[in-house]
């Protein structure tokens, strides 16, 4: 017996361009793809959704799902490295609620503010895990410290650049670009120099990072805020930008 993906995303709660997102990501391929190009899919597909869904209820993003049902990772690990990050992430929070708490205190009592106590929790360390975890721990020293010798105000117009950029690509999604466009990729130049300096990228890094983007929210949403559907638009940007690398 099969379902079509109209039927299958009725009865798990989800979407139909989920599940498509799922089959170009790897994760869920259709069991059958009609003439017409319908998916449609068997109980195999469906005993493996349920599978998928349950680890992204609970915070797996996908690579870590792929990895568990590839069996490169077990279930168990692959929890464990995501329970660090929220214990990582709640420390930051009570860090930054410490902060806030400070400055009320001081701002009320007249004291003298110490920016060590403003900033405490704000900081890019709250990555560390996940970028070790991901790129390795040559590449999360070398950002950290790239990060920590710029001045405040260089900080302030790097992020300034990223919401920029981000902005563009939402204008230009709306406006209906193809990711191939040239005005598009002209912006994609500008992401990947803003993501690498004047280090050429790899394929493969160009490439994961824009999955990344598209099926993890934590980082979609720094593009999905100027307009849904943004990360999925630069995704496809980047997939086109790597494919002509060296070309």
């Amino acid at each position: 017996m099969e379902w079509s993906i109209q039927d299958v995303a009725r009865l798990a709660g989800t979407t139909s361009r989920t599940l498509r997102h799922y089959d170009e990501f790897g994760l869920l391929r259709p069991s059958r793809v009609g003439r017409n190009g319908h998916r449609f899919y068997d109980q195999d597909c469906l005993v493996r959704l349920q599978r998928i869904l349950l680890l992204r209820e609970l915070g797996l993003g996908l690579p870590a799902i792929s990895a568990v049902l590839a069996g490169q990772q077990s279930t168990t690990a692959a929890l464990r490295t995501h329970l660090r990050l929220l214990e990582h992430e709640r420390d930051r929070i009570d860090r930054q609620i410490g902060s806030v708490k400070a400055t009320i205190r001081t701002t009320e009592e007249g004291e003298p503010l110490m920016p060590e106590q403003i900033f405490d929790g704000f900081d890019h360390t709250r990555h560390e895990a996940e970028v070790t975890r991901r790129w390795g721990r040559d590449a999360y020293t070398r950002g950290d410290r790239w990060w920590r010798e710029l001045s405040t105000a260089e900080r302030t117009a790097f992020q300034q650049r990223f919401t920029g950029i981000a902005q563009d690509f939402a204008h230009a999604r709306r406006s209906g670009a193809a990711p191939g466009a040239d005005e598009v990729q002209q912006i994609t130049g500008r992401l990947v120099g803003w993501l690498t300096g004047d280090t050429p990228p790899s394929r493969e890094y160009l490439l994961g990072l824009g999955e990344l983007y598209a099926a993890d929210d934590r980082y979609g949403a720094n593009y999905d805020r100027h307009g849904a559907g943004t990360a999925l638009f630069v995704r496809d940007a980047m997939a086109v930008y790597a494919a002509r690398l060296g070309s």
